[in-house]
């Protein structure tokens, strides 16, 4: 992804832990393009020794093999190293939106079918299979407006040019506090610290739309078992660490952390919960 977005921050704030532990500068290449695919195929063709490593948002590892026909790597083949964080995700509008509300929302969208656009930071990423999500249990029609990142996204909603975006916390919350945007609800089970009195989509009336960013780091196919073992150690002491964990509080993020067993497992999981809500919403691969 572009800089300036999720998973660039905590990249940034994760490696620059993990490379007090490693003895080794660990550097940050934004590689944007094709919802996280040109970075992905570029650490898959990498050499399997451990100094290629792909930071990501879920589509590049979930959602992508259901959405582009083909792609020039294989998803499967990526070995997860550890899940780095979990943002809360919240629908964020334009500041004069005339929904105040995610029930005005919706009411405004159903009397208005096509007429709202939402920004995305890509084809298959959360903010697009989230509002997929949203739309197919509200009976709603947005229209999608996909992006090359967070930062384009939110830059255009700033100016008026797209309505909405199920945006995570962390690149939504200044914007909220400094009233550039609005946020009408989050997309988890519990409203967050940082917005009490911004209800949950459960409280506001959508059940079944729960929904958070998370980012990973996942090396090359065939990358050796120590070398695996080694980066996920130095992870999970930099996201034990009690500077970073203020941080990411700061800023609305709760760290991962867990063996790269797990990490598998979760990827495993969520590719098959986005796959059956991309195959719900009837969206085809291009």
């Amino acid at each position: 992804m572009p800089a300036g977005g999720g998973v660039d921050t905590v990249t940034r704030i994760v490696t620059a832990k993990m490379q007090t532990f490693l003895g080794q500068p660990m550097v940050v290449e934004n590689k944007a393009g094709v919802g996280g695919s040109v970075a992905a195929e570029y650490v898959f063709t990498s050499p399997p020794d451990g100094y290629m490593l792909l930071a990501s948002q879920p589509s590049p590892i979930t959602t992508n093999s259901f959405l582009y026909k083909s792609l020039n790597y294989d998803p499967t083949q990526l070995m997860p190293i550890v899940i780095m964080s979990h943002v809360p995700n919240v629908i964020l509008v334009r500041e004069d939106f005339p929904a105040k509300t995610v029930a005005e929302l919706i009411a405004y969208a159903k009397a208005n079918p096509g007429k709202i656009n939402y920004a995305s930071q890509g084809i298959g990423t959360t903010s697009h299979t989230t509002a997929e999500l949203f739309q197919t249990i509200t009976h709603t029609k947005l229209v999608h407006v996909p992006y090359k990142g967070t930062a384009p996204a939110l830059n255009d909603l700033l100016a008026g040019n797209v309505d909405l975006m199920f945006n995570e916390l962390a690149t939504s919350l200044e914007l909220q506090k400094s009233g550039k945007a609005r946020i009408l609800a989050v997309t988890v089970k519990h409203r967050v610290p940082a917005l009490p009195d911004i209800p949950t989509l459960e409280e506001a009336g959508v059940q079944g739309c729960d929904s958070d960013t998370w980012h990973a780091l996942t090396a090359p196919p065939k990358t050796p078992a120590d070398i695996i073992a080694k980066l996920n150690a130095a992870a999970d002491k930099a996201l034990a660490d009690p500077g970073l964990l203020d941080t990411f509080g700061k800023l609305s993020i709760s760290p991962g952390g867990g063996t790269p067993a797990e990490a598998s497992a979760f990827i495993k999981q969520e590719t098959l919960r986005w796959g059956d809500v991309i195959r719900a919403a009837g969206i085809q691969p291009q």
